[in-house]
């Protein structure tokens, strides 16, 4: 789970997917100054070689070997394996591949100026039904008020997310106004909230504690207090919160209230 590179600044990793992220961020820049170092040596060589004291007379022939072509043919097969055997199976792996929502936490992560909302489905695991028609000043999400599931979910703020440790959690991101970015690095997961998607992303933290979520899409004058924390706890402390969560929900008779 922890990273072997955090000498190097990187943030904590507390996600599965974590090390695999790492490694792809490392290889880019290990391979970035590669390039950088190969085409720097080439310009100091090009200017001491082809200096005006070495050739006072223009040669209008130009370079008549291919060491150039085939210095970009090693350059491109490099970059075609780093894609192929290392980004294309970290890509299939952390984002192709989505656990079972029966085996995972499901959320609903929504976006609006300027502020992070959860919607959790209740201690029955299921989703009120919304729609777009349904939203009114007191219904920003669309709720169906006569779905028999309304009084058993509920939606918290972004200071208040809680997922279980070691079981997958699928997040479904979207917004109600304008272009977001749910993004909490501890757990190496970002996604853009665009209105008019619902866009899924996974995670699987593996570290109890309490991890900060930020916007990294400029979303307006208020852009820079849209954090929130997320809050990393054992299976059974989970269970009780989504209890009290929905317990508290139905007996206060809103359904699905905002806190």
């Amino acid at each position: 789970m922890n990273s072997s590179f955090a000498f190097l600044g990187l943030p904590t990793n507390t996600s599965a997917q974590g090390a695999d992220v790492d490694r792809l961020i490392i290889a880019v820049h290990c391979l970035m100054f590669l390039l950088f170092a190969g085409w720097l040596c080439y310009f100091v060589y090009v200017l001491i070689r082809f200096n005006k004291k070495r050739n006072p007379k223009a040669d209008y022939a130009g370079v008549t070997n291919h060491a150039s072509t085939y210095v970009e043919g090693i350059v491109a097969l490099i970059e075609a394996g780093l894609l192929i055997g290392l980004a294309l199976p970290v890509w299939s792996r952390t984002v192709e591949h989505f656990p079972s929502e029966k085996e995972s936490t499901v959320i609903n992560v929504v976006a609006q100026q300027f502020r992070w909302n959860a919607w959790y489905p209740g201690t029955n695991g299921v989703f009120v039904k919304a729609d777009a028609k349904l939203i009114t000043g007191d219904n920003a999400l669309g709720f169906d008020k006569k779905d028999p599931n309304y009084k058993n979910n509920f939606v918290v703020s972004a200071s208040d997310f809680i997922v279980p440790v070691d079981k997958p959690v699928i997040a479904y991101i979207s917004s109600l106004d304008v272009i977001h970015s749910f993004a909490c690095r501890p757990l190496r997961t970002m996604q853009d909230a665009i209105p008019g998607m619902r866009i899924p992303l996974h995670f699987t933290p593996a570290k109890i504690g309490t991890y900060q979520i930020n916007c990294a899409q400029l979303c307006g004058s208020g852009h820079y207090t849209m954090r929130g924390t997320i809050k990393v706890v054992s299976a059974e402390a989970y269970q009780k919160w989504v209890a009290s969560k929905s317990v508290a929900t139905a007996t206060a008779g809103a359904g699905a209230g905002y806190e």
